[in-house]
């Protein structure tokens, strides 16, 4: 007779599962913002409470953490059975009980859940595609004190330093949309793989730069509330670097433009 091996799970195991899932707003791991508040492993199973900066978070968005959060640590080897549980929110025993139960987002809302949220995700995505391609392009433009914005057009994927975590991110969102990750393709395009011309380049990187703003600016407000409502919380958080914090490379370049665009 042969004894059954069980794999046995580790917290860290979990929580590096829980590192994959990305708030579909902000755009980062819910581990890095604080959102996850314990994880507690019992043999095969696993149970994880999340949080979020206010009570009213919008429910879509709640659930998409909550039911990514239960597949991430459903696939962890040796993981039997998985409860994932939201606090404090205002629909918390309504996405507790359709978590638990299996019962879907429709399944969950009813007649106030919208028919699907596959396109809502995908629209985060094509934004959090939008905002690592400024980033790698402004880590690359402050590094490089004699290229320009217009010069940006026929950067390809190979220009970027593999070692830098925005190329990282880059490559992970493009594929994520199904566009090519090899060193010839254009970094400069839009989700749908469509490029700016050289006069257009500057423009289409502005406006790409008040998304970034605009996704960054929502997480450091995010993390801000979590931290008032549950002190001790920042404690728990790692703040995405800052592609403005890094200082230019010489005194003749003047400082990238920061003004959002309609």
């Amino acid at each position: 007779m042969t004894a059954t091996l069980l794999t046995e799970v580790t917290e860290a195991q979990v929580r590096a599962a829980l590192g994959t899932v990305v708030d579909p707003e902000l755009d980062e791991p819910i581990t890095d913002l604080g959102f996850v508040r314990s994880v507690a492993v019992q043999g095969p199973e696993v149970a994880v409470h999340l949080r979020l900066p206010t009570s009213f978070c919008a429910p879509n968005f709640a659930w998409l953490m909550c039911s990514d959060a239960h597949d991430a640590v459903s696939a962890v080897p040796g993981v039997e059975r998985v409860v994932v549980e939201l606090d404090d929110h205002h629909d918390s025993d309504l996405i507790n009980r359709g978590l638990a139960a299996g019962a879907g987002y429709r399944g969950t809302f009813g007649h106030e859940a919208e028919e699907s949220l596959d396109e809502l995700r995908a629209v985060f995505v094509r934004k959090g595609h939008t905002a690592a391609m400024e980033r790698a392009l402004t880590a690359l433009l402050r590094a490089d004190r004699s290229l320009t914005e217009a010069d940006l057009q026929r950067t390809t994927l190979g220009d970027l330093p593999a070692d830098e975590p925005t190329t990282g991110a880059l490559l992970r969102r493009r594929a994520a949309l199904g566009l090519p990750i090899d060193p010839d393709a254009a970094v400069l395009v839009a989700a749908d793989g469509t490029r700016p011309s050289v006069g257009e380049a500057a423009l289409f990187l502005r406006r790409a730069r008040s998304v970034r703003i605009s996704v960054d600016g929502n997480a450091h407000f995010c993390r801000g509330l979590l931290a008032t409502r549950y002190p001790g919380a920042e404690t728990d958080q790692t703040p995405r670097p800052s592609v403005d914090d890094v200082p230019l490379p010489g005194p003749t370049r003047p400082a990238l433009p920061l003004e959002v665009l309609s």
